[in-house]
């Protein structure tokens, strides 16, 4: 009996807490705790690449939308959401003016301490089919988010409280439905918020550039100085009768100026394959052979990214031309181009002011990719 009477006060409660009488008499339903309403349709994205850069990668299990681009940028610049001290978001070590980078050797994490690695650029990445980072140890770019939000030298979070605060917050839950067709706030996942940040960083195209004017658009021209840069240097081997060089053009080919593979371009001087205090490549593969070897990163926009390799180590790119001028050090994993050639003065000067035609000005200020307002 006092069973009985349990059970019905209990569906009367559940009764009275589910609807509400509206003004004219009816009763309306109320969403149950953690429901998301609103638009749950995303909208397809058209990726904008110019018909002279290669078709950007397609990844299937991550299709981009106006609502995922738009909430993956908001996170991006989010310093309340990633890190622990609520100071710090992808865009403390890729800013837009350094073309994504942070102008660091190694970038410092929310203790101002060093992490292992320069930061790369986050430029053209829709392109890159061989695995992320320096080391590739991420398969798909929306994997590349992970590590940096655990990482103590990073944002060391806990993607559970990221969770909970994207969870918890007035404005996201409606933005994931919009980008993703979920229902509840409990649905926001680890998953779609990377794939979230990757849908953004996709869309930082760098096409722009005086290369580009010249060669694709012809509407500027080079001046006599970089002409002779991508004549003497850059796109040409044959130096002068029997003088070679294997031009950079074979790891950084153009349209996109970097090859996304791995090298050994030979910055290490150490005694044998076992020794490289950064193993690279090595360190994911497991292969002793892949070890010193680093993925090509592009040259678009290289004046503005110093300093340069995968620890920062050369602060200028007078210093990268004298190290591959003098052929690097040598291990049986060295990248075959890089032999040592003869270098003139004014060979570099001009070689540098090509490198500067690879600068994509109209990135630096473009509203797609700054900070939403």
């Amino acid at each position: 009996m006092y069973r009985s009477l349990l059970i019905a006060a209990l569906s009367i409660l559940l009764l009275a807490v589910g609807c509400r009488d509206e003004p004219g008499g009816g009763a309306v339903e109320i969403p149950e705790a953690g429901a998301i309403t609103g638009p749950n349709t995303p909208t397809p994205y058209a990726l904008e690449v110019p018909a002279y850069l290669p078709a950007p990668v397609v990844d299937a299990e991550n299709p981009m939308s106006v609502e995922g681009v738009d909430l993956g940028r908001r996170i991006f610049y989010d310093a309340s959401i990633l890190s622990t001290d609520g100071n710090m978001s992808c865009a403390s070590c890729h800013k837009q003016e350094l073309a994504f980078t942070d102008g660091l050797n190694r970038s410092l994490g929310i203790r101002r301490l060093e992490g292992n690695r320069s930061a790369m650029s986050l430029v053209n990445l829709a392109f890159n089919p061989n695995g992320f980072n320096w080391d590739g140890d991420a398969p798909k770019l929306w994997k590349q988010a992970i590590h940096p939000v655990e990482d103590m030298l990073e944002l060391d979070n806990d993607w559970e409280e990221v969770l909970r605060k994207l969870r918890e917050d007035a404005d996201y839950p409606a933005r994931f439905r919009a980008a993703f067709g979920i229902d509840t706030r409990e649905e926001i996942t680890q998953e779609l918020t990377i794939k979230a940040l990757a849908q953004f960083e996709r869309t930082i195209i760098s096409a722009n550039s005086k290369f580009d004017r010249v060669v694709y658009q012809n509407t500027d021209f080079f001046t006599e100085e970089e002409q002779l840069g991508a004549d003497s240097l850059f796109f040409v081997e044959n130096l002068a009768p029997g003088v070679l060089h294997p031009g950079c053009g074979h790891c950084h080919n153009a349209p996109n100026f970097g090859d996304n593979k791995f090298h050994n371009n030979g910055i290490e001087d150490v005694a044998s394959l076992d020794d490289f205090p950064d193993p690279g490549l090595g360190g994911v593969t497991g292969n002793r052979f892949d070890n010193g070897k680093f993925r090509t990163p592009t040259l678009r926009n290289i004046a503005l990214t110093a300093p340069y390799m995968h620890d920062g180590r050369f602060k200028t790119l007078e210093e990268v031309l004298d190290h591959y001028a003098s052929g690097g050090h040598g291990l049986e994993n060295k990248d075959p181009n890089i032999t040592g050639f003869p270098l003139t003065e004014r060979q570099k000067r001009a070689l540098l002011a090509f490198l500067n035609t690879l600068t994509d000005e109209s990135l630096l200020t473009d509203e797609r990719f700054a900070a939403p307002k």
